[in-house]
């Protein structure tokens, strides 16, 4: 049988492709994920994760930055890391219809959502601490900070969450708050030091009441698989 453009429509109907964005940030020592409130239907006025649909012609990056800069303040360059997280594909995810998510993950050290005509008020929440959600998008959330959890035991990630000097302390936070529980501090700092990712500077940083903590940073801003399992 040969195809045309006329029966091939009548014989196979492509779902609908989204592009969402998990974006994390660490705030007060919490790991926080960047929401916007849904403008119109379905959800109206439920917070969600910043998506919408990929463009004919457009990639699912190119996508992904042009949704965060409309509906979030969010700009590309705003983020120190991102990759592709997963393919949601859940026929019943999306009352309109089968829809497809592309869903990307990106850390930042800091997000400042800039306002404009289309924004639709963006906030940062705990994850811990999340309103009710829009579609599945609870699910990728959790599913984005399990990933993150993973990638602490193989990569120098939290690299993008840190600011760019940082004392031994708040990279233990920051350890602390994706992993959901204490690290033991001289334990910690022994196994982290052991794999060369970061070095000190003549920085220091007075934390209370304490004497100035040293400032390090680290070697590599980009991402850099372990040599050995941080776990």
């Amino acid at each position: 049988m040969q195809y045309t453009k006329s029966n091939m429509a009548n014989e196979y109907q492509p779902p609908i492709l989204t592009v969402d964005s998990v974006l994390f940030a660490l705030v007060d020592d919490a790991l926080h994920v960047l929401l916007i409130r849904r403008a119109a239907e379905p959800f109206k006025s439920q917070w969600a994760l910043p998506g919408g649909y990929n463009a004919s012609g457009e990639t699912t990056r190119q996508a992904m930055d042009r949704i965060l800069q409309r509906k979030a303040g969010i700009a590309a360059q705003d983020l120190q890391l991102v990759e592709q997280l997963y393919t949601f594909d859940t026929v019943a995810r999306d009352p309109r219809g089968h829809a497809v998510s592309v869903t990307y993950m990106g850390l930042a050290r800091k997000l400042s959502p800039q306002g404009n005509a289309h924004a639709q008020s963006p906030q940062l929440f705990p994850v811990h601490a999340l309103p009710s959600l829009a579609y599945d998008h609870a699910d990728i959330i959790r599913y984005a900070h399990n990933r993150l959890r993973a990638k602490l035991t193989y990569t120098n990630a939290v690299f993008a969450l840190l600011p760019e000097l940082f004392s031994l302390t708040q990279l233990q936070k920051a350890y602390e708050a994706i992993l959901d529980r204490p690290l033991d501090k001289r334990n910690f700092r022994k196994k982290f030091l052991a794999l060369n990712l970061a070095e000190p500077t003549t920085h220091q940083l007075k934390e209370g009441a304490h004497r100035p903590a040293q400032l390090y940073r680290f070697k590599r801003q980009e991402l850099q698989e372990l040599e050995r399992s941080f776990d």
